[in-house]
């Protein structure tokens, strides 16, 4: 039996002493199977978020992330289309939402799954500009309730502790 082991991750075999880090990734390795369409798509949605202004672009794990303070939209390459996950304070009703999902007590991600380079335009990038200025804005979350203290219970003199303390032993018995 040779030595090493399967990743959990990636699932591949990793032979003992192998170095393997299959958490980094780049942009390119992700979006280096993508067909000409779906490249041509890429390019497009990276251009439209780069003109946004400041952020940081980075790949992790199988998605490429744009974010302020926080990620404000990610993109999944897949074999036949990009999933792009876009944040906002709300669920989009659109043709070009396939669902909505709750992300945080403030966010919600909606899904679009985008295949030609033309489907990036209107609607979708004013979701996106939305998106960043949504992660840039501050949050208007609730102060936590005011504790109310309550009356202390005045403990019971020494000497009358050690008087019902000596009722209960006579009673027990």
């Amino acid at each position: 039996m040779a030595d090493g082991a399967e990743c959990y991750h990636c699932k591949r075999w990793v032979a003992k002493g192998e170095p393997h880090d299959c958490w980094t990734t780049t942009e390119g390795a992700l979006t280096a199977d993508l067909s000409e369409d779906l490249r041509d798509a890429w390019e497009r949605l990276r251009e439209t978020a780069v003109e946004f202004g400041e952020q940081r672009i980075y790949a992790s794990h199988n998605s490429i992330m744009f974010s302020r303070k926080a990620c404000y939209f990610f993109v999944r390459p897949k074999r036949t289309y990009l999933e792009v996950f876009v944040f906002l304070p709300r669920a989009i009703k659109a043709p070009q939402i396939k669902r909505a999902i709750p992300a945080s007590k403030t966010k919600i991600g909606n899904l679009i799954q985008i295949r030609h380079r033309d489907e990036v335009e209107t609607p979708i990038t004013d979701w996106l500009q939305e998106a960043y200025d949504f992660a840039a804005a501050p949050r208007n979350v609730p102060a936590p309730k005011a504790i109310k203290p309550t009356a202390k219970r005045k403990r019971p003199a020494t000497a009358t502790r050690k008087k019902k303390s000596a009722r209960r032993a006579a009673k027990k018995r």
